[in-house]
């Protein structure tokens, strides 16, 4: 009996040292992986550089644990998971060029840099999901989860963000030829909530993606048609209408399902925007140069020309509608005019302007938020409302359509309400040198352009802008 005695405690015994050596790892190194945290924790989480205590004096980058990591930095985030290549924590511990972008100052700081294998590692473990010690990888848990997608046209990828952090979870390559940049132009999420598709200029495809874990779908050659500029789908996320913005401009619907064209037709003289009415049985397609939209029966048998300013159609360069948007009781649309600088209310039912609200200087891309009955104008290159700055945001309340004007970004172009956490994305292109500096090194050639947000319940732009890659344009939001 004694010696069963023994023998349990033996075995209790040998079950808390296991216990205690394993609590000790992932105490000591994280929740990293042991390999990887023992870099993380050891050589960067330490005193003056990336622990907790001295975070907030390091860009915000707290790598002290694996969840830690993922709170981002004060420009976004560090590590995307599977992208080394866009994790920018990379490119500030790398002296190898084959490992990548080197950017200064290199880390750790005034100390030892990592040595190859070392860079090597983090490139790898990053690149398979970054996961914890358990094997769980960031934001891959919930299918169904809310995001934000913006395009970045100098660098053929969509970049995905979570909805609830408002952190960049993914980077997304799109386009089909490898060393030619297609440029991703248009980028619209599927009514209901389950497919992302896009368009390019320099290509003749739309390509579709699945929201719930942004893998690549299909495609549909466009015609060979070039010059995709937007889209719209129908309600029922069952067909696309495609724009090429072009002199002899060509419109074209596709079978979602299928990703098959069932028609077109051309030629239309520099066609942009497009939109659908309620019942989706007629486009309304702006005329980008000109004083008219184009009024098309969803077969593309027929076209109405009907101008905004009362004058006879005329390809002239006077008001130049570019983007066309349905309001939320569908009936009107809101069109933004780039040469006058103005929004024009269209009503539907009597074919007419009922409204001209001036905006900023160059209008483009216009989002409403449904909760405060607002209606978000990106004027891309106003330099006179806010002297010194490139750029503002027009918002005008669709009651009594009186026009505010706030600064945001550099050069704004796309914009999405995410209504459920009451943010508004802008996305800035930032293409001229006189923009704010980038943070770091793009890995495509040009500027790195950023996301800023507009709190929606007090209409100021928040104090962060999170970075991305080179000509962010277009947003779309899964809600």
């Amino acid at each position: 009996m004694l010696r069963y005695f023994y023998i349990s405690i033996l075995f209790f015994g040998i079950l808390f040292l296991v216990d205690c050596r394993k609590d000790k790892a992932l105490s000591n190194y994280g929740n990293y992986p042991n390999d990887i945290g023992q870099i993380m924790v050891l050589q960067c989480a330490t005193t003056g550089c990336h622990n907790s205590a001295s975070a907030l004096a390091s860009a915000g980058l707290d790598l002290t644990t694996w969840e830690s990591m993922f709170k981002g930095t004060s420009t976004g985030s560090s590590v995307i998971p599977f992208r080394s290549d866009f994790s920018s924590l990379c490119y500030f511990i790398n002296t190898y060029s084959d490992l990548g972008p080197i950017n200064i100052p290199n880390m750790p700081l005034n100390k030892q840099h990592l040595n190859y294998n070392e860079v090597k590692r983090i490139n790898d473990w990053i690149n398979a999901g970054a996961p914890d010690i358990n094997g769980a990888i960031k934001w891959a848990d919930n299918p169904l989860r809310k995001k934000v997608y913006v395009t970045n046209q100098g660098c053929d990828v969509v970049t995905v963000f979570d909805s609830e952090t408002n952190l960049p979870m993914r980077f997304i390559t799109v386009g089909r030829i490898s060393n030619t940049i297609e440029v991703p132009h248009q980028i619209k999420v599927s009514p209901d909530g389950q497919f992302w598709y896009v368009v390019f200029v320099n290509s003749n495809y739309m390509q579709k993606y699945r929201c719930s874990d942004d893998s690549f779908v299909g495609e549909v050659n466009l015609n060979n048609f070039f010059d995709w500029n937007t889209l719209v789908i129908s309600d029922d996320s069952k067909r696309a209408y495609c724009v090429s913005w072009v002199s002899s401009g060509v419109v074209i619907s596709v079978d979602l399902d299928q990703m098959k064209v069932i028609n077109f037709n051309f030629p239309y003289f520099f066609p942009h925007g497009v939109a659908l009415n309620a019942t989706n049985d007629t486009l309304y397609v702006t005329g980008q140069t000109g004083n008219y939209i184009m009024k098309i029966d969803t077969s593309l048998a027929t076209t109405q020309t009907i101008t905004l300013d009362g004058l006879p159609p005329s390809s002239a360069s006077s008001l130049d509608p570019h983007e066309i948007l349905i309001s939320q009781d569908k009936q009107s649309f809101y069109i933004t005019c780039q040469t006058s600088n103005e929004v024009r209310v269209f009503n539907i039912a009597s074919q007419s302007v009922t409204k001209v609200i001036n905006v900023g200087t160059y209008p483009v891309e216009m989002a409403i938020s449904t909760s405060k009955n607002k209606l978000f104008v990106t004027c891309m290159e106003d330099l006179t409302s806010f002297p010194g700055q490139h750029g503002s945001v027009s918002i005008i309340d669709l009651t009594s359509f009186a026009e505010q004007r706030i600064q945001v970004g550099f050069m704004p172009h796309g914009i999405g309400v995410d209504e459920s956490k009451k943010l508004v994305y802008v996305a800035s292109r930032n293409l001229l040198t006189t923009g704010p500096p980038p943070h770091h090194s793009a890995v495509c050639a040009g500027r790195n352009g950023f996301v800023s947000f507009i709190d929606l319940n007090t209409l100021t732009e928040k104090s962060n802008r999170t970075e991305i890659s080179v000509d962010p344009y277009s947003v779309a939001v899964r809600k």
